[in-house]
């Protein structure tokens, strides 16, 4: 498939404060791609410069010609602060929106999708925090773009309705939609994306569908045991760490349980709890961010964007 999105070498500083550093990447059609990483990692920065909304050095194409120059109805933009006029219903406000643009999709159609049919004549002003984001969701999908950039879609939606919001972006993915989308929920990450890459300190530091970053930077199964006692007082062929107020056990798979149990109950160890997890995508997070964070990589990280493209 051809590349929707196209980014190379992208750097943006405010004063001395680099939000982006050599960032590239390139995103297929049809293709949901998820931008994760901390506050001030530069994700919001990064959207504006793939969108055209602010100036970075590097080079960005959307289908093939400079983001300022492609017709605004291909493009859809939710912005991370979005403060529409209050005094407007939703159905008001995406019908505002729709009339910016030559074709627009029919309002009660957008209402249905975000599921704001039945609040659709409240004033934006009296609707909940998550009935407002939605209606915001609603006004970038109104000119039903062919790529859509989402920034922290589902902040402050809940669950049902950000269940109702992953369905939506699935269902425009399999009809062909391009979506980039920043998140800090990793759940919603892993579940919808083809691919996540995790940007910290201005750079794209791993690029990969969800399952192989996992498997690569996620590290093993782990038991959790819930008690006061010491690592040194348990002799277990695993290693073994305290976090907070418990034990973690590292390299345990699911038939190892009993004999860690066996091990606490001869030592005399006292536990509330046991939970066997394996790894996930807030591992990953967690590991590649601290890592950064406490600069236990190098200055390049583990793979580049432009390293780890499909």
């Amino acid at each position: 498939m051809a590349a929707t999105l196209v980014a190379e070498d992208l750097r943006r500083t405010y004063g001395e404060t680099v939000a982006l550093d050599g960032v590239s990447l390139s995103v297929e059609a049809g293709e949901v791609f998820a931008l994760v990483g901390p506050n001030g990692a530069g994700k919001t920065t990064l959207v504006r410069a793939l969108t055209g909304t602010t100036d970075a050095e590097g080079s960005v194409s959307l289908f093939g010609a400079d983001p300022r120059a492609v017709d605004p109805e291909r493009v859809g933009l939710l912005p991370q602060a979005f403060d529409p006029p209050e005094r407007l219903t939703a159905r008001e406000l995406i019908a505002y929106y729709g009339g910016l643009y030559d074709e627009a999709r029919d309002v009660d159609a957008v209402l249905a999708d975000v599921g704001l049919t039945g609040d659709a004549d409240t004033w934006y002003k009296d609707l909940s925090g998550g009935q407002q984001r939605r209606t915001c969701v609603g006004t970038a999908l109104v000119n039903d773009p062919d790529l859509l950039f989402l920034d922290e879609p589902t902040t402050g939606v809940d669950p049902a309705g950000r269940r109702a919001l992953w369905r939506l972006v699935e269902e425009l993915a399999d009809g062909g939609t391009t979506v980039v989308l920043t998140t800090h929920d990793m759940d919603e990450a892993h579940r919808l994306a083809d691919r996540v890459g995790l940007l910290a300190d201005g750079r794209l530091v791993a690029v990969d569908d969800p399952d192989a970053l996992v498997a690569e930077y996620g590290g093993d199964a782990r038991l959790v045991v819930e008690t006061d006692a010491d690592p040194g007082a348990v002799d277990l062929a695993y290693p073994v760490e305290r976090r907070d107020d418990r034990l973690v056990v590292s390299g345990v798979e699911p038939r190892d349980i009993g004999t860690v149990v066996d091990a606490l109950e001869t030592a005399g160890v006292d536990y509330d709890a046991l939970t066997w997890t394996e790894p996930d995508l807030a591992d990953v997070y967690l590991r590649l961010a601290g890592e950064r964070e406490h600069g236990a990589t190098g200055r390049d990280g583990p793979a580049l964007a432009g390293e780890a493209g499909r």
